[in-house]
């Protein structure tokens, strides 16, 4: 994902440096002043705006976490024209951070964080007592890291306990880590295990190669990495005017393109990957796009006997393909959880690992079980190269129809969201754990082979076709406008416990309905109107599969139809200095809710001061069909409550974790991060 420069800088020192180097200072902009302008009709000056803010967060479970400062620099000119272009723009944004919560709160994000951890084992008490790697009977209800049962035929056989049976010790200790969704929810008879939580320069286990391998420097300034993430904009607008008073708007560089009329949610706005790690779900959008580099092209038509106004854009994001950040064990932001669950899966793929629950699985029996290197988890990621194929194409048709804007849009693009398909999907071989003399040693007469269901898996990112339409209006009887947005996407992949490769495709069509009003409230203010903003978001897996077996559901956790709906009310005093709002939002099928108040303060035309809190409450965590009773390696791993043991498939057992997450959604998963903050916004 990001690799470190070879030089090092203090983080701080280097948001500022870098500002510099790029002629961010006073002078560097008089300089460029002196520059000649680029056409007969004239330049201007450069228009230059500094900024720095620092955004400090707590949370009651963790305290700090947040601390971050940034500095942002916006540098424009217009160069004005020439013989073919009647204009031509620089448009520049700059942005530099460090967020001080890995130094200031280092036991919880930091180098420190994490620590030994017990995994359950529901049957322990039902157990002789059998030796274990971390040299504890099995026999207990809660076991250590590297104490669940190692390999049924060696203890059987009665041979003393060493990591051919299971995974080294030593190399995957039990420190620095935390236990799945612990912070979240119990246990409670399903599946978990270890997952590091220090900076992968502290800790390298479970670290994706270039995809979740960022260590302390990159996770505290994210932007300073080798993909240049502190130039949010560099791009060059240029207007070609034609001779029957149409024109071509080019435009190329570094940014954001935004397609749809919605706030919040993605429907037709998915050219730009987002960086979750920066804020979760919370920031918005126009802070949290990762810009890449693309061009456009628009051709202004302009009215028409039909349209009062219409254009076409092409948009070629010719950048190295990037997915959305999901945020990385071990940090504060982690939308669904995912960063703990993806680097604790790639340890127990790379180093082996302690599984709650899993040998003998069944609603009332399990056994923690050890695992062997390169027996389950995430073997690698598969990131995209670069490539005319992996390059992302789209072309919108815009135009006002008698008042009322629309568009028709078309994209295929990668998604920015990963898919895991298993080994077996993939036809990679595995050795059987349980019947394995060690984890890379056959047992007598025994063959590697590829095993359906197993929770061993590589990431990717498939490609994506989608075809949509945005539309807004005035509704005069109602003093309201209407946005209106939705789009149909082919190609992208979910997890799916009922296929042997546990994952498969579906349609999916997504919509957005938003209503703004300005409303008087005059018990609240008499004098200044209160915006009002309400939106519904809806979502359909039109190749949805869900099945019921003799112990629960199972097949795609993402549910098939689900509603999020929010709510925004703004209003302004003291000749709008002053501005209290809140955002609330609901989970319909998740059953979990959010309520983020704040007040914003606009102390002087130079200084912005925002309080507020973002509260969870709800459902929370939700269970799903974990997988272990796939039975991939029957026997062992199934066989209960008069399940034949030899049966391969889903019969529907349940946990919080792993694919609880999808149940539970962003705000469910985010449940136990209640927020206050304050925000300082100073402008030089």
């Amino acid at each position: 994902m990001q690799k470190h420069y070879s030089f090092r800088l203090k983080p701080l020192a280097a948001a500022t440096s870098a500002a510099l180097l790029v002629g961010f200072g006073t002078g560097a902009v008089r300089a460029a002043d002196n520059l000649p302008d680029m056409g007969s009709s004239g330049g201007q000056d450069w228009r230059v705006d500094t900024f720095y803010e620092n955004d400090t967060r707590h949370r009651k479970d963790t305290g700090l976490s947040k601390f971050r400062n940034t500095i942002q620099v916006e540098a424009d000119k217009d160069f004005g024209g020439n013989g073919t272009f009647s204009s031509i723009k620089l448009r520049t944004k700059f942005r530099g951070t460090y967020d001080g919560v890995y130094k200031l709160n280092d036991d919880e994000y930091g180098k420190n964080a994490g620590g030994a951890v017990t995994i359950e084992n529901i049957s322990g008490p039902l157990l002789p007592p059998l030796p274990t790697n971390a040299g504890t009977p099995l026999n207990l209800a809660n076991v250590p890291h590297g104490g669940g049962i190692n390999n049924p035929i060696a203890t059987a056989l009665g041979l003393p306990p060493d990591n051919n049976f299971g995974f080294n010790l030593v190399t995957n200790p039990n420190s620095g880590l935390k236990v799945l969704g612990s912070d979240l929810h119990k246990t409670k008879g399903g599946v978990a295990f270890g997952v590091p939580q220090a900076p992968c320069d502290y800790d390298s286990r479970g670290c994706i190669k270039d995809y979740m391998d960022a260590n302390s420097h990159e996770l505290a300034s994210p932007e300073f990495n080798d993909r240049l993430d502190f130039i949010r904009e560099a791009f060059v607008v240029a207007k070609m005017p034609m001779a029957d008073g149409r024109s071509w708007n080019f435009q190329l560089g570094k940014q954001q393109v935004v397609w749809g009329r919605t706030d919040l949610f993605r429907v037709l706005d998915v050219i730009n990957p987002v960086d979750y790690s920066r804020n979760n779900i919370y920031d918005e959008l126009q802070d949290i796009r990762i810009p890449m580099w693309i061009f456009t092209a628009e051709y202004r038509m302009g009215a028409t006997e039909t349209f009062d106004d219409t254009n076409i854009q092409l948009v070629w994001n010719f950048d190295k393909f990037r997915p959305n950040n999901l945020g990385q064990g071990g940090t504060p932001n982690q939308i669904l959880g995912a960063g703990d669950f993806f680097r604790g899966m790639k340890n127990l793929w790379d180093n082996g690992g302690t599984v709650a629950n899993f040998a003998l699985a069944s609603p009332t029996f399990g056994v923690a079980t050890d695992f062997g290197p390169n027996q389950i988890g995430i073997r690698k990621a598969h990131m995209p190269e670069w490539s005319l194929a992996n390059t992302q194409v789209g072309i919108k048709w815009e135009g006002v129809y008698q008042g009322t804007g629309f568009s028709l849009n078309a994209l295929t693009f990668r998604s920015q969201l990963p898919s895991l398909r298993n080994l077996y999907s993939k036809g990679v071989p595995n050795v059987n754990p349980f019947t394995s003399s060690g984890p890379f040693l056959l047992a007598p007469g025994q063959t590697a082979q590829i095993y359906p269901y197993n929770i061993a898996f590589d990431i990717y990112f498939p490609r994506v076709n989608l075809i949509g339409g945005s539309m807004d209006m005035q509704l005069d009887s109602i003093k309201s406008s209407l946005r209106l947005e939705t789009a149909l996407t082919k190609g992208e992949e979910f997890a799916n416990t009922a296929k042997p490769g546990l994952y498969s495709e579906s349609k999916v069509w997504r919509y957005v309905i938003g209503l703004d009003r300005p409303t008087f409230i005059p018990f609240l203010n008499e004098t200044r109107a209160f915006l009002l903003s309400g939106q519904i978001f809806g979502q359909h897996l039109l190749d949805h599969e869900e099945y019921r077996g003799p112990w629960g559901k199972y097949g795609m956790p993402d549910h098939e139809h689900n509603h999020i709906a929010t709510f925004l009310m703004k209003g302004w005093y003291q000749n709008d200095r002053v501005s209290p709002q809140i955002i609330m939002a609901h989970d319909f099928e998740a059953g979990s809710s959010v309520a983020a108040p704040s007040l914003e303060w606009l102390f002087s035309d130079n200084l912005k001061i925002t309080v507020g809190a973002n509260y969870k409450f709800g459902d929370g965590a939700q269970k799903w069909n974990d997988a272990r009773d796939g039975n991939p390696f029957p026997p062992f791993s199934g066989g209960q409550n008069g399940r034949p043991g030899t049966v391969q498939g889903m019969a529907g057992l349940t946990g919080y974790e792993p694919l609880g997450r999808f149940r539970a959604g962003p705000i469910g998963m985010a449940n136990k991060e209640d927020e206050v903050f304050v925000t300082v916004r100073y402008k030089f």
